[in-house]
């Protein structure tokens, strides 16, 4: 049995992009959840860094890694955004790395990348903090070299994908060659994880979270975007409901010492959401941790895992995903008919041309894509009631929040004695 069919509302949401991981859409929710867990004393450091002229927030820059692929001077950076594991093949076989260890360069991967635009913006701020220049002026003269900006941009960015499961395997280039149907349509795997998936949401969404919650320093946030709805539901269910008891866990490395966290049952009121910056606060000892550096190359081979930022170790849970349900085994064993067409592209694979032109006119007329259909109770239903891509997108923002406050915030006596960064 199929889900419900889809609302008019998608006549708006059907033009938001989706060509990149999680989609403009997803990596913007990434970003605008960041920003309200920040410490105060970042942002302002964080828009200087930016340049910005006017109001200035993380959503417009947290899709710049995808637009600029394809520009000659950034182009090698194409496979930053991913990590591949050469035994990796979901759902047969799920590795990461496996005996043979990664695809491609060594070191230069999505999770290196995490490690290394950390590495550029921390050697950054201890030089401005050691010359004294002021943190809170975003008017002062002071140049900000172009790859700090970029770096920052990239770690807006790299966070993001690294939550998206499908940039952490490299079958079939991440499911882009995995032929799917979602709503009768022909697509492909990575495209129902980048974006339908999500725009499902934006589409079914209950109406009452198109008015502001009780919460204002959530709705200083929100920029009147198409997802504004979706953000409010996240938070209002999501961070202060279903997860808030596992929040402490999500910032949590292995080689942590647990001695030095807080209690998971910290006070926390649903309404002082503003507040949640001091339990990002709370799991990354900021004192000691100015110069942490990776640990060597562990089992990953990456060497880009510490006690307090653990790319790796956050990454590997996600991309187990990929074998429990992502890629569903029916995948592996569906012949689709010989008389196939692409509904996107509007060709089809046919006998003769009385053939063809019948599939065509089907094709235009949007039927039924003869490929896996994925719009089902048991895969895109199950996802849904799970919460499985809202709560990848929190953990994205919650993470890139701590990583920024541990990077640039600066800490009282009682914050810096409390001892860390959490959500």
């Amino acid at each position: 049995m199929r889900l419900s069919s889809l609302s008019p509302f998608v006549l708006a949401v059907a033009l938001i992009p989706h060509t990149y991981a999680w989609g403009t859409v997803g990596h913007e929710v990434v970003a605008t959840i960041a920003q309200m867990h920040l410490h105060p004393s970042v942002m302002p450091k964080l828009c200087a860094i930016l340049d910005y002229d006017g109001e200035c927030h993380l959503a417009p820059v947290a899709a710049w890694a995808d637009r600029i692929r394809r520009v000659a001077k950034y182009r090698w950076t194409g496979p930053l955004h991913y990590i591949n594991a050469v035994d990796d093949y979901p759902s047969a076989t799920c590795a990461f790395p496996g005996p043979r260890g990664w695809q491609g360069r060594t070191h230069i991967n999505v999770l290196n990348g995490i490690r290394n635009t950390t590495t550029v913006l921390q050697e950054f701020e201890g030089r401005r903090a050691s010359a004294s220049v002021p943190s809170d002026d975003t008017n002062d003269d002071t140049d900000v070299p172009e790859y700090v900006q970029d770096a920052l941009k990239f770690l807006i960015h790299f966070v993001g994908d690294m939550h998206m499961p499908l940039h952490l395997t490299g079958r079939n280039r991440g499911g882009n060659g995995d032929k799917v149907a979602f709503d009768g349509r022909t697509t492909n795997l990575h495209s129902v994880w980048d974006s339908l998936l999500i725009s499902e949401r934006l589409r079914t969404l209950p109406r009452n979270y198109t008015h502001p919650l009780p919460l204002p320093d959530v709705e200083a946030y929100l920029r009147g975007t198409i997802y504004d709805p979706y953000i409010r539901r996240l938070v209002w269910e999501g961070l202060l409901g279903r997860w808030q008891d596992e929040q402490d866990t999500w910032l949590t490395c292995p080689a942590s010492d647990s001695s030095t966290r807080p209690s998971s049952s910290s006070p926390q009121s649903q309404h002082q959401f503003a507040s949640t910056w001091q339990s990002v606060l709370s799991l990354f000892n900021l004192a000691s941790a100015r110069t942490s550096t990776g640990q060597g190359e562990g089992e990953d081979g990456l060497g880009v895992d510490d006690d307090i930022l653990c790319p790796y170790a956050w990454a590997k849970p996600i991309q187990q995903l990929n074998c429990e349900f992502i890629f569903p085994k029916e995948l592996d064993d569906f012949v689709p008919p010989y008389h196939s067409f692409d509904l996107g592209d509007e060709e089809c694979a046919c006998g003769d041309d009385e053939d063809e032109d019948a599939l065509t006119a089907l094709a235009r007329k949007r039927k039924q894509s003869p490929y896996l259909e994925l719009y089902t109770p048991d895969y895109a239903g199950m996802i849904k009631e799970k919460w499985i891509v809202e709560k990848l997108l929190a953990q994205a923002g919650t993470r890139l929040a701590a990583v920024l406050n541990w990077i640039f915030a600066e800490l009282d006596e009682d914050e810096s004695r409390s001892g860390c960064l959490t959500l």
